[in-house]
């Protein structure tokens, strides 16, 4: 049955260089079908919705996420940790993590990320105290009717072997790779509009053998995934990298074989120029966490350098546990501080830090060609944005620069492959209010408060 959908009266900002300053929208069986001036006739549909003068973009992507995280928000005891004291202090409690309490994250998370702004995430989910948690999280996804794109993590070094995590959350290599194989065929959809996929994406270079990072590239080949990990993220991964495989963190990426176009890194703070031109040229996407990172105190990446390199670069939120939230709108607006505050401001514009939420992020996902824009033919994935009255005041002149710049902005409907799953403010799932309730009996038991 055709499904249509028309938003009127709206301040277009479809692509990059293609915005329309008061226009009209139209969406059709997960598509985008048309849009144009309100001075020319719009189209008829099943459903009209005004944007009553609002700002119109496309769903921001994020691509870097940790959702099992925000069952531990500002956790007391490592708020003020390094990375690695932070890792090393919630470990043992992330080890108690089973099917419900990821399928309730997961279902947490991504209704956050609706509120913000974001139609499609990633999430990269590398703890597996217990099998069959991904599975968990694509049966939040589809509960909700988020555009998903799961990463099945994993580590195998733990404290005896000279890594951080406990034995209780890393896996043999053999049952990484199994599992990897199985989510693969079971919920990978390689086909256009798909609203679940799948990538390999062992956690970082110190938790992981030398035999799943390369195995993991071979795997990705075969079956046309993409590969993700965190990299050159912290000083101590440049000792761990040399003493233990004599090389820089980039040139071990590298060794292993995956320097290419299925590959995105998250962070990527403190490579070399000419790592960054390497990796740049191999096709190799970045994911910045300005908000993670500054909360952190590690340093963040120069995202407008990685870019003018040839780098193209998203945005992520990072793990709740760091940073707390689940807002691509923060982490745009965060990242259009960091660069002017870094570069100048001259250095970067909202319209950059948008293109990276929107454009960058699909990138990295592999997906550019249908999500991150609104061109004709998109996935019908947008959001009309919410600016209190008195935030807005005075903000007349460049509606895209007053999202950033203004705050806060939150989404008033978020759509979602042609389906409104935010409407004015409000998330539209029926179970949130059983959803919460348990999230914070799991969250409690987690942090032994019970």
């Amino acid at each position: 049955m055709s499904t249509s959908l028309l938003v009127t009266d709206a301040c277009l900002y479809l692509d990059r260089g293609l915005e329309i300053p008061n226009g009209w929208i139209r969406l059709e069986n997960g598509r985008v079908a048309g849009y144009g001036a309100m001075t020319t006739p719009a189209p008829q549909a099943a459903r009209v919705l005004s944007a009553g003068g609002r700002l119109v973009t496309p769903g921001m992507v994020n691509a870097h996420h940790h959702m099992y995280q925000n069952l531990t928000r500002a956790y007391a005891p490592v708020v003020n940790g390094t990375l690695f004291e932070w890792l090393q202090g919630l470990y043992p409690l992330w080890a108690t993590l089973d099917e419900e309490s990821v399928y309730l994250s997961s279902y947490i998370a991504m209704t956050e990320l609706l509120l913000g702004g974001c139609t499609t995430s990633m999430d990269h989910h590398y703890v597996h105290p217990r099998p069959r948690l991904i599975d968990a999280q694509i049966k939040a996804a589809r509960d909700i009717g988020f555009r998903f794109h799961a990463t099945r993590g994993s580590m195998t070094r733990s404290v005896k072997d000279g890594g951080l995590p406990p034995d209780s959350v890393v896996q043999s290599e053999d049952v990484i790779l199994e599992d990897s194989e199985r989510l693969i065929g079971l919920f990978h959809d390689p086909n256009p509009g798909a609203m679940t996929r799948v990538a390999l994406a062992p956690c970082s270079l110190f938790s992981v053998s030398e035999t799943i990072m390369k195995e993991s590239a071979l795997m990705a080949e075969r079956h046309d995934v993409r590969l993700h990990t965190h990299l050159a993220e912290d000083h101590d991964e440049d000792v761990y990298c040399r003493e233990v495989y004599g090389c820089t963190p980039t040139e071990y990426f590298e060794r292993s074989g995956w320097a290419s176009h299925r590959s995105w890194v998250a962070h990527y703070i403190y490579p070399t120029g000419d790592e960054i031109d390497r990796l740049a040229h191999k096709g190799v996407c970045a994911a910045q966490c300005p908000c993670s990172n500054m909360m952190i105190g590690g340093g963040s990446a120069d995202a407008m350098d990685l870019r003018r390199r040839g780098m193209k670069v998203g945005l992520g939120c990072d793990g709740s546990a760091s940073t707390d939230h689940a807002s691509l709108w923060l982490e745009a607006r965060m990242a259009l501080l960091l660069g002017r505050y870094r570069n100048g401001p001259h250095s970067m514009t909202a319209r950059d830090a948008l293109d990276m939420a929107t454009r960058g992020g699909a990138a990295c996902l592999g997906w550019e060609d249908e999500i991150g824009h609104l061109r004709q033919g998109a996935c019908a994935d947008l959001v009309i944005w919410q600016l209190p009255a008195v935030s807005r005041a005075g903000a007349l002149s460049d509606p895209v620069e007053a999202l950033l710049r203004c705050a806060p902005a939150t989404a008033w409907y978020t759509i979602v492959n042609g389906r409104v799953l935010v409407s004015e403010g409000q998330p539209c799932q029926s179970g949130l209010e059983t959803v919460l309730r348990d999230h914070e009996r799991a969250a409690r038991r987690m942090q032994k408060l019970d």
